[in-house]
């Protein structure tokens, strides 16, 4: 706004110069008072200087200056911040490589977990960034880096459960080519029915098939296997059964290896109440299951056709000796070339490994060896070609063949036969001459062995 400034001027050395008409253009006007003097009005911006206004802008250079140094602080604050972030992030893609390149640590693997961490560093790094109001090639190597590391997540677990199947029937196949392989190389060619050697020689290295068929390690006491004389059309069958104590409780069946792998089982035996077992040194022969019951304490069968149920009492067999790994492991059942088996300990025996012949049809005892094998000493023992052999442990990983006795010799022997184990303990252990394998359930695995005999 301009003020208007009333000047009376005196007509002065200093103005006359000026010539009138000038002073009659843009704010300065002129006229002649009522006494002949001269007037001069002058309009004149306001010339009062902004000193607050000066102030104002001082005080927020001020605090723009001090914003920016406190911004800059937190920035270095959350650079360090954002270092220790992406070390943990890129810790978490070295424990998803190992996943990714180490399928034994599957199943020790919390994908939730994984989950929950990851969406807490995305939240943090959402965070830091949002509190700076600004984006950066860090923030956004963070996020992608995250982002595909919750795809991975995501597709693995997927994968656990709609694809496993698939990986299974392709590493059956596998299994298959590697002992045709084997065959063809001659490293394991099997004689089946041929008796004609002088024992075992050796016992290849354990093939691991998978954990059991309810996926849970915990059923630690079961087994597994094939019918060692199957019936025409049942020759690819396989049976398992497990539970989490030594207590048999049911049998499942499944038509070839393929099916067992899947876990696609064709027939099940829900044992009732009366019937149920102990031990779980059982094996199925001649499409019937033979097993232990402690009521009355005997030896017990069911035959998979009918479903019917039989057993008899062993009066000399004792519930009070078992073997090594498991309790209740008082009858130990076997079949091999020769035909059906039971093992026992007896009072008479003081404790040492008796071996009785079982006839089918009777569903009695024909025959009855004494052994010099303590069975508490032993982890377990077998049939083949009518010698008995005992197992005991070595170290965690390692297991031997310690002890014979020929049944048709009646001799012994000591022998030094070691072998691999996956885990450190088991409950059944059995052979199986269709196919000249030993067939171990292995703390909740499926474990095979290909069996080699000294040739005379």
């Amino acid at each position: 706004m301009m003020l208007p400034i009333l000047l009376l001027l005196l007509l002065s050395p200093a103005l006359a110069w000026i010539p009138v008409h000038d002073w009659e253009s843009g704010n300065v006007t002129t006229s002649v008072g009522e006494s002949g003097q001269c007037v001069c009005h002058v309009y004149l911006p306001e010339t009062t200087f902004p000193a607050d206004r000066v102030q104002n802008m001082q005080q927020v250079s001020k605090d723009l200056i001090l914003e920016v140094d406190i911004q800059m602080n937190k920035m270095v604050s959350y650079e360090g911040m954002l270092e220790v972030y992406l070390k943990e992030v890129l810790d978490l893609t070295v424990r998803m490589s190992m996943l990714e390149s180490s399928p034994d640590n599957y199943i020790k693997l919390d994908f939730e977990l994984l989950r929950i961490e990851l969406r807490e560093f995305e939240a943090l790094v959402s965070q830091l960034r949002d509190s700076l109001n600004a984006s950066s090639p860090m923030f956004d190597s963070l996020y992608t880096e995250i982002r595909n590391m919750t795809l991975i997540v995501n597709q693995m677990e997927t994968f656990d459960k709609s694809n496993l199947v698939v990986i299974r029937i392709e590493f059956a196949k596998l299994q298959k080519k590697l002992e045709e392989c084997q065959k063809e190389q001659d490293l394991i060619k099997p004689d089946i029915g041929n008796c004609n050697h002088t024992g075992i020689m050796s016992i290849s290295k354990p093939t691991v098939v998978q954990v059991n068929a309810h996926l849970n390690a915990g059923y630690q006491y079961g087994g597994w296997g094939k019918d060692s004389k199957p019936v025409r059309g049942y020759e690819s069958m396989y049976f398992y059964g497990a539970y989490s104590t030594p207590s048999v409780h049911n049998f499942y069946l499944y038509s070839d290896y393929e099916k067992l792998i899947l876990r696609s089982s064709f027939k099940q035996h829900d044992i009732p109440n009366g019937w149920k077992g102990a031990g779980n040194n059982y094996i199925v022969h001649g499409n019937t299951i033979y097993y232990q019951i402690n009521t009355p304490f005997s030896m017990s069968k069911l035959n998979l056709t009918s479903s019917k149920y039989d057993y008899r009492v062993i009066p000399a067999a004792s519930q009070s000796f078992s073997y090594s790994y498991s309790d209740h492991q008082n009858m130990d059942f076997a079949a091999d070339e020769n035909g059906l088996w039971v093992m026992y300990a007896s009072e008479a025996s003081r404790g040492k490994i008796v071996i009785a012949k079982i006839d089918e049809k009777s569903f009695g005892i024909e025959g009855e060896w004494n052994t010099g094998a303590f069975k508490q000493l032993a982890g377990n023992a077998f049939m083949a070609c009518g010698v008995m052999y005992a197992t005991r442990s070595v170290d965690l990983n390692t297991e031997e063949i310690y002890y014979a006795f020929d049944t048709k010799t009646n001799e012994e022997k000591h022998l030094n036969i070691p072998f691999q184990k996956f885990q450190e303990k088991y409950s059944n252990l059995h052979y199986n001459p269709s196919d000249q394998k030993l067939y171990m359930y292995n703390n909740g695995y499926y474990v095979s062995y290909n069996v080699r005999f000294n040739k005379e």
